[in-house]
């Protein structure tokens, strides 16, 4: 909102004219919402301790986590409304790329936050139905894709690392995979927040380089030069993927090991939403699956584990999601975050450096 108010004066005060480049107004969301992350996390916190609103931690997880019942949770409150208050400042609501973005992750951050209500109101660890997560995760998603691809958006095509040129138009049936894409993204994201300070590291690196992607797809000469499709305004997801990178390092602040805040549903949840929509937007379904590889690898643990049991009745792994399998082989938890942080940013690197490898 600030910035349609304030880039409209340049025309009579030249300084304001530094308010149309998406550059600046992405370290100026990065730098708010660093800022009042860290601020209001503390009061969030406070508040939470206060109403003993604390994490339910599951009675067959790790033994050691038992000890991080009572943790105040719900702490993506903290991210997506700093998130939100950043954009207030710094976006262009005039790019529809941004609503869409935004309204895809209201609407997650609307369900987890119901979800997480219900736990701690109810003391317990289930919530909302599943069904009923997958019926409001893909009617948003469903709805989201089909608006954008009606309005001229973004087409239907299929986009692969490595090729230069779209590899499949799959006409309306690409609403669905964007439903996949979005729901999938948003669910992986929720079995990886297990551990302090897990999931926000990657969360951070993949925002990162959907961000530059967003940035590069919407330049017409940087978009040529690199083989990539070029779409509108798509540029200013630059600026709320890097108010996602300061509310994530603020919240950081808290979650570090030892956790004194939780993500909850209400963050994992839309985190992940934003971040699968973004992918659909840039047209980098197929690459966040590298960007995005802790989230995937995470989600097809807990996919394998359920079937080996079902099927053969034997497990695969000592306990799903994976991060749960290497602390009972005895990695101490900050051990098991770090080592996905780093492979994190690995393929982080890994994913930007495609770009030119077409």
């Amino acid at each position: 909102m600030l910035y349609h108010f304030l880039y409209p004066l340049s025309q009579d005060i030249s300084g304001f004219n530094i308010f149309r480049y998406i550059t600046f107004r992405t370290f100026v969301a990065f730098l708010i919402a660093t800022i009042f992350s860290i601020i209001w996390g503390q009061i969030f916190i406070t508040f939470m301790k206060r109403k003993q609103f604390g994490q339910v931690v599951r009675e067959d997880g790790p033994q050691s986590h038992l000890k991080k019942a009572g943790t105040p949770t719900m702490g993506g409150i903290v991210i997506i409304g700093t998130i939100f208050f950043a954009m207030l400042f710094c976006a262009n609501f005039t790019s529809i790329p941004v609503l869409v973005t935004l309204g895809v992750t209201l609407s997650y951050f609307i369900l987890g936050f119901i979800d997480d209500y219900l736990k701690v109101l109810k003391k317990n660890s289930d919530g909302i139905s599943a069904k009923g997560k997958l019926l409001w995760q893909f009617a948003t998603a469903l709805l989201a894709g089909y608006f954008l691809i009606d309005q001229g958006i973004i087409d239907t095509k299929l986009y692969m690392p490595f090729v230069k040129g779209p590899v499949l138009d799959m006409g309306w049936f690409y609403v669905l995979f964007i439903g996949v894409v979005v729901v999938g993204s948003s669910n992986a994201v929720n079995l990886t927040d297990g551990l302090d300070g897990l999931a926000i590291g990657p969360i951070i690196t993949s925002a990162a380089s959907l961000g530059i992607i967003a940035y590069a797809a919407g330049h017409k000469e940087i978009a040529s030069y690199l083989f990539i499709p070029y779409v509108e305004n798509i540029g200013e997801l630059m600026v709320i993927s890097a108010a996602i990178i300061g509310a994530g390092v603020g919240f950081l602040w808290y979650n570090s090991y030892p956790a004194q805040v939780f993500m909850g549903d209400v963050g994992s949840l839309s985190l992940g939403g934003n971040l699968g929509i973004v992918a659909v937007l840039t047209k980098s379904e197929i690459l966040f699956v590298i960007i995005g590889g802790i989230f995937v690898v995470e989600a097809l643990s807990v996919i394998l584990q359920v079937a080996s049991y079902k099927t053969r009745k034997k497990r695969i792994f000592k306990m799903a999601p994976i991060h749960h399998h290497f602390e009972l082989k005895g990695w101490p938890e900050p051990k098991v975050i770090v080592r996905f942080w780093i492979i994190s940013i690995f393929l982080a690197m890994f994913a930007i450096a495609t770009l030119k490898m077409r």
